[in-house]
């Protein structure tokens, strides 16, 4: 009974289409308390990839789970339509920029254009998101393109301006050049990497001094812009005289290491020092010609604080269009104003326009080159090198960012600082530092958003202004604007082609009032979508306010702490003085496996398509959620990390199914009754185990989701995976078969245990892996009886309630007697593996050394430990000395020397001369005085060794004990070779083989053959055929049936199944299995 995970998933989603089952769940929970989740948009012009994979399982189990918690749990699918991705999308198509494009072939059909690109890869993201086992309706899912999402932003939008939180202003801004849009400072931070830029020191010749200041610069394109230079009042500048050109200049002594390579060498002296306030009104010569006329009043020397002593030469050019502490010290020293704006000679896509003749036409990052070398020729440059320092990119074209002043809108932000901290506190993320340092960090220093862009495919800003801008009516549905324009047909859409010429009359008389020319910055639709995407407040008011606002739960990568969580934390403030989530998980980058970042080109991680063809959703699901990008962190994927959790999670699982399988049909025949589970109470041991574990689990898994720590939660599945598999059915497995020489009583309470686990983890499991869950609880379904009655619908597994804590299952004494129990067995493992002795070679002895309490447990057990580790005997007892236990002493002696200085050399000495009871006093006492010196807690470290001459096992003959310690146990288990053991060995070896010829010619439990054996060769004289007849009971019951002889002379008769020769230590035996 094999299974292919990935074929099997692919059934699975067959039948999920063919019982609607998503629909069908939310069905099932109408009516129920709404537990509400936001899906934050991806844009569809790319196919997903890892990083969407992972968001999309953490936003299917949550909701999963809490939809099997009896919550109605509302997923619709979202897509961001608009903006610069799209855009970008159509000028690298067109090969040329949108502006460009809009004057060639219209606003309305390069709207178009976007429009046909918008949902390019919605089939595949579909697919993909089908395959993966995510439930979310695309049918009814939600575009920031739809009319109902663009109104509902225009109503967020008044909601703001109503309240005065909306302002024009000439601001500073990152620009990208690529686009031609300014950014909002969340954006421009979003691509921060290292780059390369020219470095140049230029000299400004003072009109009334013989000197020169001098300034540093890595972007020399805003020179000829420039306007002013600025000193700190407060700092202490050097005049020199260069020996070798006989110029003097001005700067810090700092900025000398910048102007000579090796300062110890250069040839200068300093002529004078003075202060910066009194070098400000200096007059100096414009370095360029363009603006002396226009502007000749500046060219001087101004005072700014914000100069940094340590940075540069401490004087700073000043070109106040593309700076905002240039514009900001211009505007405080009085040269420049709303009504006297500087100079900003450079147009949207990076060019120098004509105002500057000699570089007219020419992208300011190229014309550096030409500037630097007109510099040289008119001796003003210095020096000129190459500086290697961070800058901001565009977050779309990857180009390197700008700042350029801009006439744009605002919306206030710094005044909502304390609410949004304050509202902030009442939210849980996971992982919490996000919340507590990158997120708080970033409101706490946020800016005022710039949320309008200079583009086309958008939702148009509802701003419609007289020509002097001093009459603006903000616009907030549709509805207001017909009656407000007079506009009398439809408007089933409102991107900027079809409303731009609408216009609406002055009540101050100003003529007619235009739409202003921008749209809205994508990140403010999304930050509007939990309003936007139900057509708040125009319908679903009562669900809005019933539930559906603010979410219960959102979860997105750490990169949305500048993007998604930002603009949803700021317009839920504004709005409704609240956070728009309760709780969030945010998850790290998944990088190639070499820890870059993953990329095409370099074609540097599996597709996400062929990983899960091969090894199925479920595998790279657990692996995805089990591994740090669940905390934050990034993730190295590998491949080899899904094809694991197949080998360790899924097929495990999938075997015990089967075996549950073979069990029940093997049942069937030996009693001629179908078997059907009944869940009453159990008496046994095992049982009872682990029918608590899984009480355990569930507890601690209700606990963990209502933290949404799901980095938790999958160990804890996946112990009890472990635990089942490896400890109930392996020491339950006589027992299940019935062969264990109990009643079918006995055979049916472990059947029953067996199938209500299996029932409890597929349940359980069900938000994580939802294939394979699935796929089991089909198969149980014919067993569980009178288990369904109490669901409504149990068609699905997805369809019942998650299991509950069943108190009456708990047990905490069975839980601490196999534990007990486990950790012997595993010490005796380690002793076995160091020693390499196999587990089928029988040993004489384990002694075992523990408390007490836990000796009765382990001595209640001890069957299940004979049989596990091939052992005839266990001792157990407390009588550590007996065995040649002693404690020892010791001690971290670089903490402790630290702590103790030159008492440590004392304390070395005297350690070797504490007694036994000296030890065990400080193991209780947890404090020693030693030679008059105290220590306590973790100053010694109390370990347990065997004594190397013990002369109490010297008098054992032939004992070779291994011993294996944990903190509370020790085992000694005996390793030498015993005659009297050696046929129980053998016996062993012999049932092990047939059983591993019977999987190899391919039967299943209840299929009866003879087992027939012909010694081929015995040069040791191993009495084989009384070996066998002496233990037949066991070969029946763990073979089932006896072994008998055959002559090999016979032949193969047609019966024969299956005929090997094997080797056991020098015995040589025919194994036959027959036909009956």
């Amino acid at each position: 009974m094999s299974i292919n995970f990935p074929q099997a998933e692919e059934e699975t989603v067959r039948f999920w289409r063919e019982v609607d089952a998503f629909q069908t769940q939310l069905k099932l929970t109408e009516g129920q308390q709404r537990f509400t989740f936001y899906d934050g948009p991806p844009f569809a012009t790319g196919l997903p990839h890892y990083g969407h994979l992972l968001t999309s399982t953490i936003k299917d189990i949550i909701p999963r789970y809490w939809s099997m918690k009896g919550y109605h749990v509302d997923r619709r699918f979202g897509w961001d339509t608009h903006g610069v991705p799209i855009e970008y999308e159509i000028d690298k198509t067109l090969g040329v920029s949108g502006r460009d494009a809009v004057l060639k072939m219209g606003i309305e059909k390069y709207n178009a254009e976007c429009r046909a690109i918008v949902m390019r890869y919605a089939a595949e993201w579909r697919q993909t998101i089908e395959r993966l086992g995510r439930w979310i309706d695309f049918d009814n899912d939600y575009k920031s393109m739809d009319v109902t999402f663009m109104e509902s932003c225009w109503w967020v939008f008044k909601q703001l301006f109503d309240k005065d939180q909306v302002y024009r202003a000439y601001q500073i801004m990152p620009f990208s050049t690529a686009l031609c849009t300014p950014l909002s400072h969340m954006e421009s931070k979003q691509n921060e990497k290292t780059t390369q830029d020219p470095a140049v020191l230029v000299a400004f010749p003072l009109k009334e001094r013989n000197s020169s200041l001098i300034i540093y610069t890595t972007t020399p394109w805003t020179l000829p812009s420039n306007l002013l230079i600025a000193c700190h009042p407060d700092f202490e500048y050097l005049e020199i005289l260069d020996e070798n050109s006989g110029k003097q200049y001005i700067l810090l002594e700092s900025g000398l290491s910048m102007l000579y390579k090796d300062k110890k060498k250069a040839k200068y002296k300093v002529v004078g020092k003075l202060k910066g306030k009194e070098m400000i009104g200096w007059k100096y010569e414009p370095l360029f010609r363009y603006y002396a006329d226009q502007f000749a009043d500046c060219f001087q020397v101004i005072g700014a604080d914000y100069v940094e002593e340590d940075e540069g030469t401490g004087l700073v050019h000043q070109a106040p269009a593309f700076g905002q502490e240039d514009y900001d010290a211009a505007v405080a020293a009085g040269f420049i104003h709303p009504k006297r704006l500087p100079p900003c000679p450079v147009d949207e896509k990076g060019l120098f326009t004509a105002e500057i003749p000699d570089y007219a036409g020419q992208h300011v990052k190229s014309a550096d080159k030409a500037i630097i070398r007109d510099l040289k020729e008119t001796g003003r440059l210095l020096v000129a090198t190459q500086v290697s320092h961070v800058d901001k990119f565009c977050w779309r074209s990857d180009t390197q960012l700008i700042r350029k002043a801009v006439s744009s809108w605002f919306i206030r932000v710094t005044n909502s600082i304390p609410e949004m901290l304050a509202n902030l506190e009442s939210t849980t993320w996971v992982p919490s530092f996000v919340k507590e340092k990158r997120f708080a960090n970033w409101i706490a220093n946020a800016h005022d958003w710039n949320i309008a862009r200079n583009r086309y495919w958008g939702t148009p800003l509802p701003l419609w202004v007289s020509e002097d801008y001093e009459e603006v009516v903000c616009v907030g549905s549709i509805a207001e604007l017909k009656e407000l324009s007079g506009y009398t047909g439809t408007l089933d859409d409102i991107h900027r082609d079809k409303i731009d010429n609408i216009t609406i009359p002055s009540k101050k008389g100003k003529g007619q009032l235009r739409r202003v020319d921008e749209v809205f910055d994508c990140w403010f639709e999304s930050g509007s979508m939990p309003y936007a995407s139900i057509h708040y407040p125009f319908e679903n008011s009562e669900e809005f306010q019933g539930g559906k606002f603010p979410a219960d739960f959102i979860a997105e990568g750490l990169d949305q702490t500048r993007g998604w969580f930002y603009t949803l934390t700021v317009l839920g403030n504004k709005l409704f003085n609240i956070s728009p989530f309760k709780a969030v998980i945010v998850n790290g980058l998944v990088l190639a496996e070499d820890g870059k970042k993953m990329s095409k080109s370099l074609k540097n991680y599996p597709d996400p398509k062929t990983v899960i063809d091969q090894y199925g959703s479920d595998a790279l699901r657990l692996y995805l959620i089990n591994s740090p990008v669940v905390r934050g962190e990034p993730l190295r994927f590998k491949e080899a990390g899904v094809k694991e959790v197949v080998a360790k999670v899924l097929l495990p699982l999938w075997n015990s199914y089967r075996f549950f399988y073979e069990q029940t049909v093997l049942f069937k025949k030996t009693t001629g009754s179908d078997f059907i589970a009944q869940f009453p109470e159990t008496s046994n041991v095992m049982d009872r185990w682990i029918l608590a574990d899984c009480q355990s689990m569930l507890q601690f898994i209700n606990q963990e989701m209502a933290g949404y720590r799901l980095y938790t939660v999958v160990p804890r599945l996946l112990q009890v995976i472990d635990n089942l598999t490896n400890w109930y059915i392996r020491f339950n497995r006589k027992r299940l078969k019935g062969a264990a020489g109990l009643e079918v009583k006995d055979t049916k309470a472990a059947l029953d245990t067996l199938c209500q686990v299996l029932f409890t983890l597929v349940r359980a499991l069900a938000p994580f892996t939802p294939f394979l869950t699935e796929h089991i609880y089909r198969l149980l379904q014919p067993y569980l009886g009178d288990a369904l009655s109490e669901f409504s619908n149990s068609k699905s597994v997805h369809f019942l309630s998650f299991p509950t804590v069943q108190e009456s299952l708990f047990d905490e004494v069975i839980q601490r007697k196999v534990s007990a129990m486990q950790k012997v067995i595993q010490l005796a493992r380690i002793a076995r593996e160091r020693k390499t002795i196999p587990l089928k070679t029988p040993l004489l002895t384990l002694v075992v050394i523990a408390d007490a309490q836990q000796l009765r447990d382990i001595e209640e057990l001890q069957t299940y430990v004979k049989e596990e580790l091939n052992v005839r005997d266990i001792v157990l007892t407390n009588d550590e000395e007996r065995y040649g236990i002693h404690l020892e002493a010791r001690v971290d002696w670089p903490t402790l020397g630290k702590k103790l200085k030159r008492d440590a050399q004392v304390v070395r000495k005297a350690l070797p001369e504490l007694t036994q009871e000296q030890l065990r006093q400080y193991l209780k006492d947890q404090k020693i005085t030693i030679k008059g010196i105290e220590l306590e807690g973790n100053d010694l470290n109390i370990v347990r060794v065997v004594a190397k001459d013990n002369p109490n096992i010297v008098k054992d003959e032939g004992v070779q004990y291994e011993p294996a310690f944990s903190e509370d146990m020790i085992i000694l288990l005996d390793t030498a070779s015993h005659p009297e053991l050696i046929d129980d060995g053998i016996a062993r070896d012999v049932m092990t083989r047939v059983q591993k010829m019977r999987k190899t010619a391919g039967l299943v439990p209840t299929d009866d053959v003879r087992m027939l054996y012909s010694v081929v060769s015995n040069p040791d004289g191993v009495q084989f055929e009384t070996l066998v007849s002496s233990r037949q009971s066991q070969f029946e019951s763990t073979v089932r049936g006896p072994l008998e002889p055959f002559s090999p002379v016979e032949g193969a008769a047609d019966s024969v199944l299956l005929e090997e020769e094997h080797n056991i230590n020098n015995l040589t035996l025919l194994l036959r299995l027959c036909r009956i």
